[in-house]
């Protein structure tokens, strides 16, 4: 099995983190994985081989995350992560690419997406956000991470490993080796600080406009979820508003799965998005 690879690349003045496995292939595009908050590519590790048999697989450190840039001067908002999608595939020399999206990285790919119509010929959507209406466990979130002393707990490392068992389905899975590579870049209170805003920085006119796009964006999609998300607990409701809006759209719910089901369970996850990358898209 092919093991990802740890590559950095420079987009503006962002040095960007991101693990990448596959071949490149001129005539199948690519897939990018995005996370959200508080991990980064290591939540993709044990899927990109399996994808990395027929495609490239690419999954990025958002900035602000991970291994990436982490500047405290960013506005960490829907544009500024479009832009740094835009910087990063052409870094990479990568037109159209597939995607797949999870957590705050569900509206940052969606919302660049939407900015770039028929660039994406298949879309996965893991367990995330999507409408501007959210859940009580959201706006709990959002009110902590302005509260002193709260939000500083959440993004250390200690509230990190917290956020990461909290979010599975079966602890047992967290090991230290497991959960080092998400704390170990927010040991200094820079990187946390940066941690903060942009894990804050996304706001509700950008869901409003993904809601009010999305019904009408046409590109084949998939829906998987862990059932057992007590992070976004109204995610089966999100799924259900999504399937209603793209009736096409095939939808798995994984009932042993939590919000991080990367984690809970890589071998499936990869497979069911193997087999969807895989699939012929329908005329």
């Amino acid at each position: 099995m092919t093991e990802p690879s740890s590559h950095y690349t420079q987009v503006n003045d962002l040095r960007l983190h991101y693990l990448e496995a596959g071949a490149p292939d001129p005539n199948v595009p690519p897939i990018l994985l995005l996370h959200g908050f508080p991990t980064s590519s290591h939540l993709y590790r044990n899927i990109l081989p399996t994808l990395a048999k027929t495609h490239r697989a690419i999954a990025l450190d958002l900035p602000g995350y991970g291994l990436s840039d982490k500047p405290l001067d960013a506005k960490y908002n829907f544009n500024f992560f479009a832009d740094v999608l835009d910087g990063f595939l052409d870094a990479l020399g990568i037109g159209d690419t597939n995607l797949c999206v999870h957590d705050l990285g569900g509206p940052v790919g969606l919302y660049w997406a939407l900015r770039h119509p028929g660039r994406v010929p298949k879309l996965v959507i893991l367990n995330t956000l999507v409408y501007p209406e959210t859940s009580w466990a959201v706006k709990l979130f959002l009110i902590a991470m302005k509260t002193p002393g709260l939000r500083d707990f959440l993004v250390s490392p200690k509230g990190i490993v917290g956020a990461m068992q909290f979010g599975v389905a079966n602890k047992a899975r967290l090991n230290r080796e497991v959960l080092t590579p998400y704390t170990a870049p927010f040991e200094s209170p820079a990187a946390r600080k940066a941690l903060i805003q942009a894990g804050s920085g996304l706001g509700v006119r950008g869901l409003a406009k993904i809601a009010g796009e999305l019904p009408g964006y046409q590109t084949s999609i998939r829906l998987i979820y862990g059932e057992k998300d007590r992070v976004l607990p109204d995610v089966a409701k999100t799924m259900a508003r999504l399937k209603r809006a793209h009736p096409e759209a095939e939808l798995t719910a994984l009932p042993n799965c939590g919000h991080f089901l990367q984690e809970d369970d890589p071998d499936q996850v990869a497979q069911l998005i193997a087999e969807f990358l895989n699939t012929a898209i329908p005329d």
